[in-house]
């Protein structure tokens, strides 16, 4: 697997970046007209009260009669009383306008005291309501909305304690300690922060949301794509959400719709809250190691809408590294009927190796991650234009050249940076000039990204350094790419190698440019002769990790020797969508186990073929709706989409261009999801079908992939061996769910070690005309089809071992007959999250 470089300041944005949100119903105002009579005389009744029943909306009649009762918050009746008449009922069409005629009805009988007691939990009734209102209290019940957004975010090393101050290592830039802030329960220096400022705007019909981000400011670090993250879109969490996905983990909401069965709740008061009469209701989960909060909020007693919060994740809560987790927010009824969040509030407090707060235990350092985002200049049921909305990217960056300077950050910024704040930037620039500073970051970058940086090349990667396999013996690599300080536009890459058994040496040379960042568009060269293990999958280790030489199951006998040319140019026409175009030429030469042998006529033996040659054009597609990412300056990583990746491959072999000696079509469908379940955890589906027409030899038919290690590989058949099954059209469907706890934490044991479930069927169907096939090139001993019918493997297993590791028992469940096979193997994978 490839490498990706990311500045710093980049790998700390993925914290932010696993906060997402879903969108709400919408819900529309309910207007009621109508004139109260008297039913005996026909007169009109000024004064009579007109209400929702279970709501405390409600109106009077007017002097002649007349009343208007519009609101959000409709319930399916009204209730209308009047000293003297009998109580009147009617049914009620929410969402729509309506006029109702009353005639109440005189009433003589004098009537009893009524008492009146509840027995049940007095904060109940007060959550019915709220659930019933969410989809009116959803800013997403508008026509349209729009508002000014500050972001500000902030990570802070923390556990500074003065015997750490006094490393060695720290002893050129000492200074930063002079900011440690003892404030509040672990002293913290404050490390990196970035601003934002940005105009939302949102349509409900047709749906559109969009930002412009018009200023941002990153400790001095400048990077798009973190300052991308860094708007309101990406950043955003809306607590009306039955399951709030945190940390790819699905928390439910303390106001979800089923809430109390997750929940125990307990009122706790009632008082003004501003200009607002609120109740106080406090939360907290009802089973240990839930995914869910311990906090309280306050209610509005009218509108039933949230006008604060305050929640952290409770204790024992089955997740990695996460010491603390805290969020506030606040909401505003910025005009009759509309509430907004106004302000939200984040913090994360994140250790690898958990903090005892033991007294004799040296604490651990961990970071703080802060999100402070404040609205403002909301202008409510105003759309813009059609030709507003319309646009390939939900987030623009439309920065402002005055946003460079800090006149535009105090002029505009909604809330004063404290003296810490501002000495932040500083710090950060100067920490940026010290020599042993860089030298500690390039350790850690070498680390993560596997490259060296030395000046204008970055060498490695290094895990490819030493690798063995029967074919080249004891294999040693060399290679190395320009770095950005060479250029952000343009990247060379070579890399040598040498096999000491077969002693010969092996190449590459390439490079890409943009032809436009703006739009991407990049241009890709590449040339090499070098060994590859065909049939395994994309998602594997690359054959000369050091990994996939020590945890192979059997020899890797069949290898190829590839000299392969290509070009390619890749468009993204929006965000989601991009196409690539790719040329290319390759001679394929078989070693080790591995044989080309073309059937002879009137059964003389099989001639043997020393190489093939194939020339192809195709044509990639990739369509992923509002899918999320973080970029290097060459090489972006997806953070995923809510809703099904797409991607098709076309191909056309070329036999007339050079020596390429096959013509073909090929086409491959890929279908991926993610699914977020609630409380029974998340499902990763991946479907895929395709179909190569023409006479080819096995080499450049469907090669189906297996796994020769013990490493378990997400994409691949694990117990299926590489060349055993080979089509030429083919469906495949894989599902994986993980259950992320759901039975382990109901017993006590498991539940204190944090383990998780996880279980996963694969299956392919496929066909191949043999007879077609072997007219150009026999198969071998171990290879077959798939017209016995389909191959399928299912497994169960744990992950979060050691909160690192993932042990899966996988079984082969039919083709159990071939030779140098198994029914049954373990797998492990090492599977760090949350």
């Amino acid at each position: 697997m490839k490498p990706v470089a990311f500045s710093w300041p980049s790998l700390c944005v993925v914290l932010f970046a696993a906060i997402g949100s879903l969108q709400p119903a919408a819900a529309q105002t309910t207007r009621i007209t109508g004139t109260v009579t008297d039913a005996t005389s026909g007169e009109t009744l000024p004064f009579v009260n007109v209400s929702f029943i279970d709501s405390r909306v409600s109106t009077n009649s007017d002097l002649d009669g007349n009343y208007v009762l519009d609101s959000y918050y409709a319930t399916d009746s009204i209730r209308v009383v009047s000293m003297g008449y009998a109580p009147f009922t009617a049914k009620v069409k929410r969402d729509v306008s309506q006029r109702i005629d009353i005639k109440l009805q005189p009433q003589t009988d004098q009537l009893e005291d009524v008492v009146i007691t509840y027995a049940g939990n007095p904060a109940f009734p007060i959550l019915r309501r709220l659930v019933a209102n969410k989809p009116v209290n959803n800013r997403e019940k508008l026509e349209a909305y729009e508002y000014e957004a500050y972001n500000k975010i902030e990570f802070d090393l923390n556990n500074i304690t003065e015997d750490f101050t006094k490393k060695r290592i720290f002893k050129d830039f000492a200074f930063i300690f002079d900011h440690v802030d003892t404030t509040g329960g672990k002293p913290f220096l404050p490390i990196f922060m970035t601003e934002t400022l940005s105009d939302v705007y949102y349509r409900q019909k047709p749906k559109a949301q969009r930002e412009f981000i018009h200023g941002t400011k990153v400790s001095g670090l400048e990077n798009a794509s973190i300052s991308q993250f860094m708007g309101d879109m990406y950043q955003n969490v809306n607590i009306y959400d039955n399951y709030l996905v945190i940390f790819g983990k699905n928390f439910i909401s303390p106001i979800a719709d089923g809430g109390k069965g997750f929940y125990d709740y307990h009122l706790l008061d009632s008082n003004w809250v501003g200009h607002n009469w609120c109740y106080k209701i406090a939360f907290k989960p009802k089973r240990v190691q839930e995914l869910a909060f311990t906090g309280s909020m306050w209610v509005n007693d009218t509108s039933y809408a949230v006008k604060s919060i305050e929640a952290t994740i409770a204790e024992g809560a089955n997740l990695n590294f996460v010491q603390g987790f805290q969020v506030k927010q606040e909401y505003s009824e910025v005009q009759p009927e509309v509430w907004m969040l106004t302000k939200d509030q984040l913090v994360v407090d994140l250790n690898v190796i958990k903090d005892t707060g033991k007294k004799n235990e040296n604490p651990v350092q961990g970071f703080y991650g802060r999100r402070t985002a404040t609205y403002r200049d909301f202008v409510i049921n105003q759309p813009k234009p059609e030709e507003f909305y319309k646009g390939a990217d939900a987030v623009v960056m439309d920065i402002d050249p005055l946003s460079l300077g800090a006149d535009y950050w105090d002029q505009h910024r909604h809330e004063n940076l404290t003296k810490q704040e501002v000495a932040i930037y500083h710090m950060v620039d100067t920490m940026k000039t010290i020599p042993k500073f860089r030298t500690y970051v390039d350790i850690v970058s070498t680390v993560v990204t596997g490259y060296y940086t030395k000046g204008k090349v970055d060498i490695g990667p290094y895990f490819t350094t030493y690798s063995f396999n029967p074919i080249e013996g004891n294999r040693f690599r060399i290679g190395g790419r320009t770095s950005t300080n060479f250029s952000t536009r343009t990247e060379f890459n070579a890399y040598t190698a040498y096999g000491t058994k077969d002693q010969r040496f092996k190449f590459g040379v390439g490079g890409k440019t943009f032809v436009s960042k703006t739009s991407r568009q990049i241009v890709e060269l590449g040339y090499k002769q070098d060994v590859e293990q065909m049939g395994e999958s994309v998602n594997a280790f690359q054959q000369d990790n050091i990994l996939s030489s020590l945890f192979r199951t059997a020899p890797n006998t069949k290898l190829t020797l590839v000299e392969e040319s290509k070009a390619s140019y890749m468009r993204e026409w929006f965000t989601g969508l991009d196409n690539t175009l790719l040329l290319r030429y390759r001679t394929l030469y078989p070693l080790g186990d591995l044989e080309y042998l073309k059937p002879s006529p009137d059964g003389e033996p099989p001639t043997v073929i020393n190489s093939i040659q194939t020339a192809e054009v195709a044509l990639n597609t990739r369509f992923a709706y509002k899918e999320k990412y973080i970029s290097g300056d060459f090489t972006r990583v997806s953070l995923g989409t809510v809703y099904p990746t797409l991607e098709l491959h076309l191909a056309k072999g070329l036999p007339n261009l050079a020596q390429s000696e096959y013509g073909y079509q090929k086409v491959v469908a890929h279908v991926y999801q993610r699914l977020q379940l609630g409380v029974l955890g998340w499902t990763r589906i991946n479907a895929e079908a395709g179909r190569v027409w023409g006479d080819l030899p096995y080499p450049l038919l469907i090669l189906h992939s297996g796994n020769e290690t013990f490493y378990y590989d997400d994409l691949a058949f694990n117990t299926m061996n590489y060349f055993e099954f080979i089509s030429d059209r083919y469906a495949q469907l894989f599902v994986e769910h993980h259950f992320e706890g759901l039975f382990f934490n109901r017993i006590p044991l498991l539940r204190r070690m944090k383990w998780r479930e996880v279980v996963a069927g694969k299956a392919v169907v496929g066909s191949l005309d043999l007879a077609r096939t072997e007219k150009e090139m026999l198969l071998l001993p171990g290879m077959y089809s798939l017209d016995g019918g389909p191959f399928v493997e299912a497994s169960a297993g744990i992950e979060n071992i050691l909160k690192i590791l993932r042990v899966d028992a996988v079984w082969r469940l039919r083709y159990n007959d071939h030779p140098g096979t198994n029914a049954f193997a373990l797998r492990l994978k090492l599977y760090i999250n949350f």
